[in-house]
């Protein structure tokens, strides 16, 4: 386990991804309490990892978009004594809403600085589409963020996957302008790290120098490389990130052990 002790020197980050709540307390995705799953994973986090410098949520925060929905996940993850929180929006989030909920808080603040490291949040969300695409504001958002840090190792963070992930129901909503966003990362070699959420499963892997990251769900998790729309019957997880002044990343995906889950293909989809 990362030593607390070494926080202020690296920094520990927790993401969060793709919780689908409900603004109905038993609210269920394909048959799972998506609330029931992401408490699991919150009680997790908090025996695992006593000191927390960010918690990150990249995305699906809900999947109705309510008020009510958003404020239950906000009331859940302040559970996570976190140093900064952060959120920002996956293609099932309703921007506006968000932002009413988290008016007069630093939720949706998209850069943090934190030890050696700079963390640039992107929207790549669409309205009304599942696919991403990075707008041209995010992408003068990210290039800003890297020239002004030079200095800084950065990790840059959005919802929809840039890249394949040799799952064929899952090529056509990812990120659609993922071009315009790695001609921007490969012009500033201190980006050490790519890091999304979406895909409901987990991926660690280079590219370059550069790593690229997923996370799984904290409720239902996709199958690996399948051809058509297919669960998988591991637990719901998180990802811990340990940002060491070198520009290294100590990383690791943690599960519910013993969740048990049957899906309910008659119940509303995905």
């Amino acid at each position: 386990m990362p030593n607390p002790s070494a926080a202020s020197v690296a920094p520990l980050i927790v993401q969060i991804t793709d919780p689908h709540l409900f603004a109905d307390a038993d609210g269920r995705l394909l048959g799972m309490n998506t609330r029931d799953s992401l408490e699991k994973v919150i009680d997790k986090v908090l025996l695992e990892q006593p000191q927390i410098d960010l918690l990150l949520i990249s995305g699906d925060l809900t999947q109705d978009g309510t008020v009510a929905s958003y404020n239950a996940f906000k009331d859940m993850s302040a559970r996570i004594p976190a140093t900064r929180t952060r959120w920002f929006a996956g293609n099932h989030d309703e921007p506006l809403v968000m932002e009413e909920v988290a008016q007069g808080t630093d939720l949706l603040d998209p850069v943090v600085d934190i030890g050696a490291w700079r963390i640039t949040l992107l929207n790549s969300a669409v309205p009304g589409s599942v696919p991403g695409r990075l707008a041209p504001s995010e992408l003068e958002l990210l290039e800003r963020s890297l020239k002004e840090a030079p200095d800084r190792h950065h990790l840059v963070c959005l919802h929809h996957h840039p890249i394949s992930i040799d799952c064929k129901w899952m090529e056509p909503i990812g990120l659609r302008n993922a071009d315009a966003l790695f001609a921007i990362i490969d012009r500033y070699p201190q980006t050490r790290a790519l890091l999304w959420g979406h895909i409901h499963q987990e991926i660690d892997q280079p590219r370059g120098n550069l790593r690229l990251m997923a996370t799984p769900s904290t409720c239902i998790q996709f199958k690996p490389r399948s051809d058509d729309f297919a669960l998988d019957d591991l637990p719901p997880g998180y990802r811990w990130l340990r940002l060491q002044p070198s520009g290294e990343i100590e990383t690791g995906v943690s599960r519910v052990e013993g969740y048990v889950f049957k899906p309910d293909f008659s119940s509303d989809g995905y």
